[in-house]
């Protein structure tokens, strides 16, 4: 972004354009996405009805190296009712060239209003975060999203900085209260407290958390229990991640268990889940599907099992200076 193209030229510019589409995807005012018969829930203070399991595009979707493969996977899930997507500016494989965000618009640009698209921005610098945001929608190949996310709130330092005037949440606050986006919200890894405090404000309508995950002797917090109550007081729809990453220290634990554990957690409206093929997509939709809650036995019973890994000391997004993003 030029000097002479100011942050409110920007926002300007993008929703200059965003009040000039098309409503393939609005009845009445309202956004009308088809979930094919998925088990939905209403995703907190906007209203939206999701389907539960939501399609993280990280780490695993830029794993594919085919381009014709990745869009057949995207297609296939759109065709099959899950139509919430989640990425980030910074969600790039440096082997491969992989871009998640452009790789989605090559979808988007034909399907945008069947699409609940959902993108974060990573820079802690006003300007830089522009840019970022600038180029997420050309990559995007639209001028609008459902949900804008500040990405990683990790400790109350950072708290601190997304929370100076003219820097992320003011940015965000106002790229909505200008359409650019409809929703905004925030993603976190490791500190609870950060998280808690970040929801208390009520700026924003959704909270993105890890599940518990943490080093009990050197990080005791638990974000479910300190974090997920307050949001939801707040009316905040709350999605869960990293669910079924226990397989990755422990193959034993089954992608059908963990993914039907965080399902059935009372609170959250969903799991946003990395996919990585066809194939995954629709065992995912399987298991979406045939979905049956746990009982209170269940649930207790897989939270014991999950000690040990909620409690290892080397997962990678709970050590300093972790960034969930760009991936050698």
């Amino acid at each position: 972004m030029s000097k002479d193209f100011s942050r409110r030229d920007f926002i300007k510019g993008t929703i200059g354009a965003g009040l000039a589409l098309g409503g393939g995807g609005l009845l009445a005012g309202c956004y009308v996405y088809d979930t094919k018969g998925l088990p939905t829930a209403v995703l907190g203070k906007t209203g939206v009805r999701i389907p539960r399991i939501a399609i993280g595009l990280g780490s695993r979707f830029c794993n594919i190296d085919d381009t014709d493969e990745a869009v057949a996977m995207l297609e296939y899930a759109l065709d099959n009712g899950l139509f919430y997507w989640d990425t980030a500016h910074i969600y790039e494989n440096r082997n491969n060239g992989v871009i998640s965000e452009e790789r989605i618009g090559l979808v988007t640009k034909n399907r945008r209003d069947e699409i609940f698209l959902s993108t974060k921005i990573t820079s802690r610098d006003p300007d830089e975060a522009m840019k970022q945001i600038e180029l997420s929608l050309k990559r995007l190949q639209t001028d609008r999203l459902d949900m804008l996310k500040i990405h990683d709130v990790h400790s109350m330092e950072d708290v601190e900085k997304i929370s100076e005037k003219g820097n992320l949440i003011e940015i965000v606050s106002k790229l909505k209260e200008r359409k650019v986006t409809r929703f905004i919200g925030f993603s976190g890894h490791a500190d609870a407290d950060a998280m808690k405090t970040v929801a208390e404000r009520g700026d924003f309508d959704v909270m993105l958390i890890a599940l518990n995950h943490w080093d009990f002797e050197n990080n005791p917090q638990k974000r479910q229990e300190l974090a997920i109550p307050v949001a939801l007081d707040k009316e905040l729809g709350v999605m869960l991640m990293k669910a079924v990453r226990p397989r990755e220290n422990n193959p034993a634990f089954k992608a059908a268990d963990l993914i039907r554990f965080a399902l059935s957690l009372k609170g959250p409206a969903g799991v946003t889940l990395g996919m990585d093929s066809l194939e995954v997509v629709k065992s995912n939709l399987e298991i979406l599907r045939n979905f049956n809650p746990m009982n209170s036995q269940e649930i207790k019973m897989m939270s014991a099992s999950l000690n040990p890994f909620f409690n290892h000391k080397n997962i990678p997004w709970m050590k300093t200076g972790y960034c969930d993003g760009k991936w050698a």
